[in-house]
């Protein structure tokens, strides 16, 4: 049950700010700030999933998207650095930010299995309202070739992420 509602709190949440995001038709610097902070979002998670799980296919998992997100992030601060840009904060970066927090705050307050369905549960849906929001708003909205090519990269690799996750929740008891 409250793999559920944690779920379809952060699906709720995410489609969203992809809906906002589509009809304001973010710029290139928005999207770089859009991308970045969805990506430290699931760090941040991954983080805490380190500290808290003692599961080994949940701690893999979320070193997997801690390597992984940092990764593309690094790639993404290259980026704007090489087209001198600068991201810039937006409603959607901040409704991500604050809808995170609220769900790292909802984690923090279980332990063990209870834990390890939540944080799994949240990462199913959060990869799958990112990859909605990547595929259907930030990357056609994007405008330079090299960001939009950095934002399909990280698509097919959430995607893996997605799917990852999806089997880890079939696991889990």
């Amino acid at each position: 049950m409250l793999k559920q509602i944690l779920g379809a709190t952060l699906m709720t949440a995410l489609l969203g700010t992809a809906s906002i995001a589509a009809d304001a038709k973010p710029t290139d610097p928005q999207i770089a700030h859009i991308a970045y902070t969805a990506g430290q979002i699931d760090v941040t998670a991954a983080e805490q999933a380190l500290k808290k799980s003692k599961n080994a296919s949940v701690i893999e998992f979320a070193k997997t998207m801690e390597r992984d997100h940092k990764t593309v992030n690094e790639q993404a601060l290259a980026l704007v650095k090489k087209l001198n840009v600068t991201p810039e904060d937006n409603a959607v970066s901040q409704s991500l930010s604050t809808q995170a927090n609220k769900e790292l705050t909802t984690l923090a307050a279980l332990d063990g299995a209870a834990f390890d369905k939540a944080y799994v549960a949240n990462e199913v849906a959060y990869h799958k309202s990112v990859n909605d929001a990547l595929a259907n708003v930030l990357i056609p909205s994007a405008q330079n070739k090299e960001l939009k090519s950095l934002l399909e990269t990280g698509l097919t690799l959430f995607k893996q992420h997605q799917m990852h996750a999806e089997h880890l929740a079939s696991t889990m008891k």
